[in-house]
């Protein structure tokens, strides 16, 4: 029984100390100042479906229409968010003029699985693509931004 008394004080001060840390983490000036600058482009989409499935399931790492949940001003979440969307944004980015970097490459990173990104999804169940929107999307991204679709041991087979 002497044992479990003096366990509790132990836990209580891990718990405290547990606390203190998250409410200090807040005070970490990074992933707080959410934006979504000016439209510098729009893509000549090649069909509004595309535009569509883009919007549901891409838009908010690679476009200035970021939609920012109320979890994206928690620390440690908010730090993750805004890594996700200054990295997708600078890869490719549909409001970016010249749309980005890898926009001749985005049909094939939705062809490979890669995007939408795992870690987007439990958040986000409407980015969700059953296989037949993932093609129409890959195929539509290619129609827009250019990028192989044969030749690409990556992209091919899905």
């Amino acid at each position: 029984m002497r044992l479990n008394a003096t366990r509790r004080p132990l836990l209580l001060r891990i718990l405290i100390g547990l606390i203190a840390l998250f409410a200090l983490i807040q005070l970490v000036p990074y992933g707080h100042a959410h934006s979504n600058p000016p439209v510098a482009a729009r893509p000549p989409w090649s069909d509004p479906d595309t535009k569509a499935l883009f919007t549901r399931a891409c838009a908010d790492c690679h476009s200035h229409a970021t939609m920012w949940p109320w979890y994206s001003n928690v620390a440690p979440v908010s730090w993750l968010l805004q890594r996700h969307v200054t990295e997708g944004r600078s890869r490719f980015n549909i409001n970016a003029r010249g749309f980005g970097r890898k926009a001749d490459e985005a049909a094939k990173v939705v062809r490979n699985g890669s995007m939408p990104d795992a870690s987007y999804l439990p958040m986000h169940p409407e980015a969700r693509l059953t296989d037949a929107e993932k093609k129409q999307l890959a195929d539509g991204l290619e129609l827009t931004f250019g990028g192989a679709k044969d030749g690409d041991s990556e992209g091919s087979g899905n």
